[in-house]
């Protein structure tokens, strides 16, 4: 199925988007009734099946919904929707380790809960998306990692080379939630739609023991902050309140008077300037103490290029040599942490101790890993990066393929890079990479 949306859901939301577009000041205020059209709840529905994603407290599957019945589901939740006796559950946490060893919480809502999110952000999306700033890249239509990427580079070629590589602790748990409020009732006014923002923001977190014991803690609602990591709505939510510190840093002249510009992915971002980067970052942690986010002071500094390099959204910037000219220039490349978990992930793919299964499968799945890869690590001088990866993944397929055959001797004679890329099929990411922007620099 099409996860196109509807003729007339799109109609709605064209007709929202103008409207924000139009009257920067209009708060909206019959938005609640949208939420349960047929329409739009079976939009959302069909956008959380094809996302997947684990079940929550309620344990309730996709799978169990499709036994039960998609149609009936959906109708006994547009009822409660109607009837507003709708009440959000628990969400159900879990741990998500970090490269630095690490964990990062995600939390995630009963699929009951996550339709009903996605239908409040298929109505309140196209409301915010007048609003948002063009600085801002993450989680909108037509914009995306990539794109913040290659405006950190125009700003280097401007000259915008003292750079204040900046983090934040805790983002999405930091946010508080009176201010936030104040985000969002700016342009809505419906007080049942707020009402259910505000459920889903305190709603109980469960969470497992080391011994299968369950327990619920009131951490948001006790401290009035934070937005769930894994939640439906806490994206929009996310660049809503991101949205206050980039307007600020603008309209308090900031942006004018040091010269410098921010570049925004999610709860990352950059301050890229032109040699005023110690004052940037005093103005915005000034600014972060305000809006009651926390700078993580180990993580945040300044960088003055050309010397000095810093890392964004997995990219490195730096200096780099021409392979045609040997002239030196600014520009990104995929970070070394990046292309080791790649290859970590390559090597448990085709360790020889698991299932020595399918060979076309196996080969299938890589390709899938190297090309998913590739498509986001795309720019800067990528040809020796896949020649490295390149590499890597051959060798650790021979190791498998030896394995699988029980071959002891000679596995580059039995298993030359010609039969692996022409007789199996695996892929060659060197080819991939000449046909894109600044690859053979």
């Amino acid at each position: 199925m099409s996860l196109e949306p509807p003729q007339s859901v799109e109609k709605l939301q064209t007709a929202l988007h103008a409207k924000a577009k139009a009257a920067p000041g209009y708060r909206f205020y019959l938005l609640y009734d949208k939420l349960y059209r047929w329409d739009i709840l079976a939009h959302a529905y069909e956008r959380c099946k094809a996302n997947k994603g684990a079940a929550g407290v309620d344990g309730q599957t996709f799978a169990d919904i499709e036994a039960l019945g998609e149609r009936r589901w959906l109708e006994a939740l547009a009822k409660e929707l109607k009837d507003k006796t709708y009440q959000a559950a628990p969400v159900k946490r879990v741990w998500i380790p970090k490269a630095d060893g690490k964990q990062r919480p995600l939390g995630i809502p009963t699929i009951r809960d996550r339709v009903v999110q996605m239908a409040a952000v298929l109505v309140l999306e196209p409301i915010f998306e007048a609003d948002l700033q063009p600085e801002q890249h993450a989680y909108r239509s037509g914009m995306g990692a990539l794109d913040a990427i290659k405006k950190v580079q125009s700003l280097l070629d401007a000259g915008h080379t003292d750079v204040v590589d900046a983090d934040l602790s805790g983002y999405f748990d930091s946010i508080p939630h009176h201010e936030l409020f104040q985000c969002v009732a700016r342009r809505v006014s419906d007080r049942h739609l707020l009402h259910l923002v505000k459920m889903w923001l305190v709603a109980p977190v469960e969470e497992t023991d080391e011994k299968g014991r369950k327990q619920r803690t009131t951490r948001n609602k006790d401290e009035r902050k934070g937005t769930p990591q894994g939640g439906v709505l806490s994206p929009l939510l996310a660049n809503l309140y991101m949205r206050r510190f980039i307007l600020g840093w603008k309209q308090l002249g900031h942006a004018d008077r040091l010269q410098a510009y921010i570049v925004n992915y999610a709860d990352d971002f950059v301050i890229c300037s032109r040699g005023q980067a110690e004052e940037a970052m005093a103005t915005m942690r000034a600014m972060m103490a305000k809006l009651k986010l926390t700078v993580n002071e180990q993580k945040t500094r300044r960088c003055c290029l050309p010397d000095g390099t810093f890392t964004f959204l997995g990219y490195t910037f730096g200096r780099h040599y021409s392979r045609q000219t040997g002239g030196a220039y600014l520009g990104p490349r995929p970070a070394l942490k990046k292309v080791r978990k790649l290859c970590r992930e390559v090597s448990a793919m085709t360790d020889r101790r698991t299932s020595l299964g399918d060979v076309g499968e196996k080969v299938k799945k890589l390709n899938q890993k190297l090309n998913g890869w590739a498509n986001y690590f795309c720019l800067g001088p990528v040809v020796r990066v896949y020649e490295v990866v390149m590499k890597h993944a051959r060798r650790r397929l021979r190791r498998w393929l030896c394995a699988k055959h029980k071959v002891r001797k000679g596995e580059y004679a039995r298993y030359p890079n010609e039969y692996l890329h022409q007789q199996l099929g695996l892929v060659q990411l060197r080819t991939m990479g000449r046909n894109l922007l600044w690859a053979n620099a």
